[in-house]
């Protein structure tokens, strides 16, 4: 910690990107090795883009029958992204030079959805899935509030076009309405959140790299 700032060392900013990076490549390492079967398709072969969910690949048996070798990397890659975007909510209220009550309920809020996202896998997957989501909406609507205060417009039209396309897989998740369309849309919205904390995590290092000189 730099002792006349109170501001963590920049650098460990970069902790975040590596982690993020490394989980698409396990993501990818574990699709290749997924033995097969989507809920459309059961008896289909290896990992669809179109049909299979991320949390197909958690699993300890694909939806074919067989021994899931994929969920190894998968619950590898769940670990090193919690961990990683943990870092960016630890550290985001130093993006914000205004303190609040709200920026506690944000760092808290978001924490909390990545440690029980690290449940996943423990065969409550729809459970887990409703309580992150309820702490993660809160960290995302409190820091969208707190980038609007502080006229980070780009990265609140970002944040806003993420919680939207959150909202209308939770609407078809739980409504069934559309329900083809949820293994696609439900990496859109991996992709669109990824980017979102990939620019935050690069606007937070800008600030602590100015409060390091």
């Amino acid at each position: 910690m730099n002792t006349k700032t109170g501001f963590p060392k920049p650098y460990i900013l970069f902790l975040p990107l590596i982690g993020m990076g490394l989980f698409l490549f396990l993501y990818i390492l574990a699709a290749l090795n997924y033995p097969g079967g989507s809920w459309a398709f059961t008896n289909q072969s290896g990992f669809s883009f179109w049909h299979n969910y991320l949390c197909d690949l958690l699993d300890d048996y694909a939806i074919n029958g067989k021994v899931n070798s994929a969920r190894f990397f998968a619950r590898a890659a769940l670990g090193v992204l919690c961990s990683s975007i943990f870092f960016i909510w630890f550290f985001l209220p130093k993006l914000y030079t205004i303190k609040s009550i709200n920026l506690i309920i944000m760092r808290l809020s978001g924490l909390l959805s990545l440690i029980i996202t690290l449940f996943l896998a423990s065969g409550t997957h729809d459970l887990i899935v409703r309580i992150a989501g309820i702490f993660g909406v809160i960290a995302v609507i409190t820091c969208l509030v707190e980038l609007y205060k502080a006229k980070y417009y780009k990265l609140l039209m970002l944040g806003v076009f993420c919680l939207i396309v959150f909202f209308v897989n939770f609407f078809i998740y739980e409504t069934g309405y559309h329900i083809k369309i949820l293994p696609v849309l439900q990496k859109i919205t991996f992709i669109s959140f990824i980017v979102w904390f990939v620019f935050l995590d690069i606007q937070l290092y800008k600030k602590l790299k100015f409060y390091n000189i």
